[in-house]
């Protein structure tokens, strides 16, 4: 029996578990079952909470098909309320991933809920593809640009990008950008691992407000309206499309915790 803790950042969910002082791994298989919304407690996605040499904690991601995934910005969120929950860190940390070391703040927090400030890798440049644009925020996302979002069957077109020969072998998440109003953007995102659509993506906002800014020009500040609540993303421009200070802002909350 293990104990494990549920959260989640603007609807995209995770179940958590602080690996720091036991053996305890799960398989694909228990991972796909914890995850399941029928049969296990249901979520996005699995993070372990594991010691770093380097830094306060090392965040290692599973996507819900129980794979060891890249970088989740919603689960780097949640996460790091989750350590300060644990008192592993105070309001203001480092922590290690697959995509390498990120800050994080808890700029406000109160019971279960709180905001957290998230610093993001650097973006290296932009791939246009197909009237869209292909961008690598510490997860590969490919965005398209629509005219309305809310009509988008995003499932099956979704599935056709993130499985289509131009993304292969790894695939892609893909986000489908409407311009709302000046550096306000609203985003859906069929997310590869999950192979669904989620309320929210971290990284797809971030992806979505930098392809947004290329294409719009705006801002160096962007929200980004999901299903599942708003996101804030902010950036420095740099040259030949290099951003740097990349930080992504949002929700985060303590569901429940449950003995498994």
């Amino acid at each position: 029996m293990e104990r494990l803790y549920k959260y989640q950042g603007a609807g995209n969910d995770f179940v958590l578990m602080d690996t720091r002082r036991t053996d305890k791994r799960y398989s694909e298989e228990e991972i796909r079952r914890i995850c399941d919304r029928h049969f296990g407690i249901g979520a996005d996605g699995f993070m372990a909470l594991e010691e770093d040499s380097d830094s306060d904690f090392y965040m290692r991601y599973y996507n819900s098909d129980g794979r060891e995934g890249t970088m989740c910005g919603n689960g780097g969120r949640c996460i790091a309320l989750f350590a300060y929950h644990l008192g592993v860190v105070g309001e203001k940390m480092r922590f290690n991933s697959s995509d390498g070391f990120h800050d994080a703040e808890i700029m406000n927090s109160e019971g279960n809920v709180g905001c957290v400030k998230l610093k993001m890798i650097d973006v290296d440049g932009f791939d246009e593809r197909n009237g869209g644009m292909f961008i690598y925020t510490g997860s590969p996302h490919f965005i398209q640009f629509v005219d309305d979002v809310d009509s988008v069957d995003v499932f099956e077109e979704g599935r056709k990008l993130r499985y289509s020969e131009q993304f292969a072998p790894g695939g892609t998440n893909v986000n489908f950008v409407q311009k709302d109003r000046l550096n306000v953007v609203k985003v859906r995102t069929y997310e590869r691992g999950v192979e669904n659509e989620t309320l929210a993506c971290g990284t797809g906002a971030v992806a979505s407000a930098i392809a947004s800014k290329i294409k719009f020009k705006g801002g160096d500040r962007w929200s980004v309206i999901v299903q599942g609540g708003e996101l804030d993303v902010c950036f420095a421009n740099g040259q030949n499309g290099r951003f740097t200070d990349i930080y992504l802002t949002g929700p985060a909350e303590k569901v429940f915790e449950a003995v498994y």
